[in-house]
């Protein structure tokens, strides 16, 4: 097989169409080591759904959420024996950990001096003033931050009469309500959401919110449902607020293993120019033109080339109209049509191959480059890609 050509300089900064969004200016805080708001890169968290007195399955997973580039993990604590297991999940933990508290506020104490990275209350659900400013207490002692996670399904009746029903006002006015209390103790290490399942009654919601705080933003829709429908929904409710500089860390919020929330949290943070992309696979839709499986064929070049880890954008197009531009345009390319696919490397022409030699040829290729790109940075050994 010929020998790869030059890779292009990965390091090299964006050209000014693909430059991030401009970030709204926020306090920032720290979860355990992530900072979050201020202008720190963008995080993403996701939730366990072991039960969380359940401490090696919980650590499992949390190991799980690791390995696919959680930031934070969110932990439910709705049971003593949950609070009870908290020590030893923070301890262990690879990941900064937050306690998700309802209702009980004596859950949140027990998190806070259990060595939470952070708590979740949620308005709605802890209602007495004094609570929340006990916690506000306690919190500002260790120097632990809190998140105000107003929910849709969940707002203070008091709003609901005064507002009509759940509207962006009625979320924010909760959320800053909220604010206020932990404000009056000193305590000002704080992030908010103001999640609704409609995506644009969030974006409305926290676009509102934006312009009546400095706090960080937890984005998500919240209840989005299965994979499906819950990354679509998420993306446009997520994507639209970042594509305008509103968000500090995000949540997508599936019906599905919690890795899935970290792959699409990463996709909509890539997408946005807002992560450093690692592998892209780009495929045309396919149409009358295409005289190949790209459908089958794009999907065979996902799944064997999974394990690249760095910036690499490969491209699987199948007709002569736009395929070989398209090809151009990525790291590494196949024009493919009438049984054969023609190889591009940066722009150049490789050689031609058969139709069943595209995926090995594809990742031969990808793996050198990718070997390439770890060697410019000083990287460890590859991982290996079959």
């Amino acid at each position: 097989m010929p020998t790869s050509l030059p890779i292009f300089n990965t390091a090299a900064p964006a050209p000014p169409h693909l430059a991030p969004p401009v970030r709204r200016a926020s306090r920032r805080i720290s979860v355990g080591s992530v900072p979050v708001g201020g202008g720190s890169p963008i995080s993403v968290q996701s939730m366990t759904t072991t039960p969380t007195h359940d401490i090696d399955a919980t650590l499992q997973q949390i190991a799980a959420l690791n390995a696919a580039g959680i930031d934070i993990v969110r932990v439910a604590c709705p049971r003593q024996e949950d609070a009870d297991a908290l020590a030893t999940i923070a301890a262990k933990s690879t990941v900064p950990i937050i306690a998700d508290i309802h209702f009980q506020w004596k859950y949140a104490m027990a998190a806070i001096e259990a060595g939470c990275a952070g708590v979740r209350i949620n308005p709605g659900n802890i209602r007495k003033h004094d609570k929340v400013k006990l916690i506000g207490d306690a919190a500002r002692e260790r120097g632990i931050p809190i998140r105000i996670g107003v929910n849709g399904g969940s707002l203070e009746d008091v709003l609901l009469a005064k507002h009509g029903g759940v509207t962006p006002e009625a979320l924010v006015e909760s959320a800053l309500g909220e604010a206020g209390l932990l404000e009056e103790v000193g305590f000002g290490d704080t992030k908010i959401s103001v999640k609704h399942s409609d995506p644009w009654v969030m974006i409305q919601t926290y676009r509102l919110l934006a312009e009546r705080c400095d706090y960080p933003l937890h984005l998500g829709v919240t209840e989005a449902g299965p994979l499906k429908t819950g990354v679509l929904k998420s993306a446009i409710g997520i994507g639209t607020l970042l594509a305008e500089g509103i968000g500090d860390t995000i949540r997508v919020s599936l019906s599905a293993d919690p890795v899935e929330e970290v792959k699409a949290g990463i996709g909509i943070l890539e997408a946005l120019h807002l992560r450093e992309r690692g592998l892209d696979v780009v495929s045309c839709p396919s149409c009358g033109r295409a005289e190949v499986d790209v459908y089958t064929l794009a999907e065979q070049v996902q799944a064997a080339l999974e394990g690249i880890d760095v910036p690499l954008r490969v491209a699987v197009m199948g007709c002569v109209v736009n395929g070989p531009g398209e090809a151009r345009e990525a790291d590494l390319g196949v024009a493919a049509g009438k049984g054969k696919g023609q190889i591009l490397q940066r722009g150049q022409v490789l050689f031609t191959v058969q139709e069943s030699d595209i995926v090995e040829t594809l990742v031969h290729f990808a793996n050198e480059m990718a070997d390439e790109i770890r060697a410019e940075r000083g990287q460890g050994a590859p991982v290996v890609v079959a």
